[in-house]
């Protein structure tokens, strides 16, 4: 097996590949030529949904934070958005003046592979291209939790990979955020609470002018409670999102620059979970419900060991 190979291998195995399965963002780029604008948002809406429900979760496992103290701990988390039969398909209508113009039940990007085709005056056809039959957008990330000052600790989630191969393009995640205990002002609540603001930056691939394909960013603000026992810390949230997505990507005219900029809305999400720890470790687990339902899991190693 080569080097290149072995590269794309273990960009799926870092989280890419169910979205980025080589060479994945070369062909969407390919796909959303037949798109010149009105039709990209339902094909690429369930995606834009899921990226931003997975960037939404894994942030916490416990609403824990002491008010003084050095403590660190590097996570792993892995996120997953699951899509349902209902976005797997979405009613698209023929574009570039396509005579007659006619609407079609076709493929969204996680949708069946398999394009849809409508004929048209003199013997033309209209392509309306497939997915790729995705069951779920999933990835991870690491992150590093520092702190404490007067309660508060920082964290950082980020994740970088340069191929050096136009197929596959480039990925990279980045954000910081901040967390603050509420309870530490309250003698007598029996749980902990904190409030917390993060904020992410995703880019993929790359368009053909050297650009990214697709940018993105995400806010989300909320509040966290947890209760310790013993080895076994629930905690839930809820939490303010905000996710836009940026597109930029070559029509089938090389006239046809197309950029277009993509909103999954406002929206409240909620989270249930729960973290085992034991000694230096906590696993933790979670389910999140808002826009996009997602899952989360995740390795903490040396956060409970030095807090």
């Amino acid at each position: 097996m080569g080097f290149r190979t072995c590269l794309k291998y273990w960009v799926g195995l870092s989280g890419l590949v169910l979205f980025l399965a080589p060479p994945v963002s070369a062909q969407l780029e390919n796909h959303l030529s037949a798109y010149t604008g009105r039709n990209a948002p339902g094909y690429l809406g369930p995606m834009v949904n899921a990226i931003g429900a997975d960037l939404h979760s894994g942030l916490y496992h416990s609403a824990r934070i002491p008010e003084e103290g050095f403590h660190v701990s590097l996570d792993v988390v892995f996120m997953s958005a699951r899509f349902s039969n209902a976005k797997r398909s979405f009613v698209a209508v023929t574009e570039g003046g396509f005579r007659p113009e006619q609407s079609a039940v076709a493929p969204t990007v996680v949708g069946s592979k398999e394009p849809v085709y409508v004929d048209g005056v003199a013997g033309t056809r209209f392509w309306f291209p497939g997915g790729f039959d995705l069951a779920s957008f999933d990835f991870a990330a690491p992150q590093l939790r520092v702190g404490s000052i007067y309660g508060t600790e920082a964290l950082a989630r980020f994740l970088f990979f340069y191929t050096g191969d136009e197929n596959l393009g480039d990925f990279s995640l980045y954000g910081v955020g901040l967390r603050h205990s509420v309870s530490q002002y309250f003698n007598d609540l029996p749980i902990d609470v904190a409030a917390g603001a993060f904020w992410q930056r995703f880019s993929l691939g790359d368009n053909e002018r050297g650009g990214d394909l697709v940018s993105a960013d995400a806010w989300t603000v909320g509040f966290q409670a947890s209760k310790r026992f013993s080895w076994l810390e629930p905690y839930a949230g809820v939490a303010y999102d905000n996710f836009g997505l940026d597109l930029s990507y070559q029509g089938t005219a090389p006239e046809d620059r197309i950029e277009l900029s993509l909103d999954s809305g406002d929206h409240f999400h909620m989270t249930l979970g729960f973290s085992v720890n034991v000694s230096f470790l906590a696993v933790h687990g979670e389910y999140n419900s808002g826009g996009q339902d997602a899952f989360a899991l995740g390795l903490a190693v040396g956060y409970h060991q030095l807090r």
